[in-house]
């Protein structure tokens, strides 16, 4: 939409805090890009930017704007999937901040399955932390997110919760591969690979930890997930991971999973939602959908 041309040009300034590097990414000369901001500065009476030694960054009065922009954005997109539906051609964006463990397996086969039924949908999907994922939902960077807790989101709506067990992984050949389901304490007998202390399943554990006298050791951390995996088969040695962020028995061999006991860690909770008050476009809401349908199918 043409009306809407300036107004990607100050969310694209806004989000690279440059008017050069906007322009490059919009594929215009920075002139060209200075002169519309400076004529929406004149029409307006005040300055939407603050010039800086190096970039630009929002002014009070940009800030307000800049929020009015992207909701102005994200309302055109909502329109434009309701018009695309009305011809029976599902097309439009879906954007997810999400947790680490959601990655390998469980959105992959969801927008799989999505684009199968409606390959005119594309995606967005980016790893962020609770904060970021918040921030993402705010800025309308970000659609739906999913994201393991704790949770302190104040403009969080949420659309579902999902328990999550937390499990031990190995290889086949560990001393704990016959077991069907571990105790806390047996797993630290044993050497460990662990996520750092940022994901909540290295917290869901430490909290575990705190009246039983027992401490974590590991041998390895990492911030990756699928490297710790993968390194517990290598070394033949223990990792923890939540249930959504393995795969089926059939799907990666030479990977066993064990529950520990919830009497010794109790579940956490995948968050799944959006923004509060936010009216999602029809391919979006349509996706939200699928994905609590999932949840539920798997985890309630």
């Amino acid at each position: 939409m043409k009306h809407l041309t300036t107004l990607r040009y100050i969310d694209a300034i806004a989000r690279t805090g440059s008017i050069r590097g906007a322009a490059d990414f919009l594929s215009i000369t920075s002139t060209a890009l200075n002169r519309r901001i400076l004529a929406l500065e004149e029409e307006l009476g005040v300055p939407i930017f603050e010039r800086l030694p190096r970039g630009v960054r929002l002014s009070s009065a940009g800030e307000i704007l800049i929020h009015h922009i992207r909701s102005q954005l994200s309302d055109m997109d909502r329109v434009k999937s309701q018009i695309a539906d009305l011809s029976g051609v599902r097309r439009g964006h879906v954007s997810i901040a999400c947790s680490q463990a959601l990655i390998p397996y469980f959105l992959p086969e969801q927008i799989k399955a999505y684009r199968d039924q409606h390959p005119g949908v594309t995606f967005g999907v980016h790893v962020r932390d609770r904060d970021a994922a918040e921030q993402a939902l705010a800025d309308h960077t970000a659609d739906l997110a999913l994201v393991f807790e704790p949770i302190r989101m104040s403009d969080f709506q949420t659309i579902l919760t999902a328990p999550q067990h937390i499990h031990a992984i190995m290889g086949p050949n560990h001393a704990l591969a016959d077991k069907k389901q571990l105790r806390l304490k047996e797993c630290l007998l044993h050497p460990v690979a662990m996520p750092t202390r940022i994901y909540g399943v290295r917290h869901l554990i430490e909290i575990a930890l705190i009246d039983s006298g027992m401490s974590i050791d590991p041998v390895i951390e990492s911030d990756n997930f699928e490297f710790l995996r993968s390194y517990a088969i290598a070394e033949n040695i223990l990792s923890f991971q939540l249930p959504v962020g393995l795969p089926d028995s059939s799907a990666e061999r030479g990977l066993l999973t064990k529950l520990i006991d919830p009497r010794d860690v109790p579940p956490g909770l995948i968050h799944f939602g959006q923004l509060r008050g936010r009216t999602l476009p029809v391919a979006v809401a349509k996706f939200a959908d699928q994905v609590a349908k999932a949840l539920t199918a798997r985890f309630l």
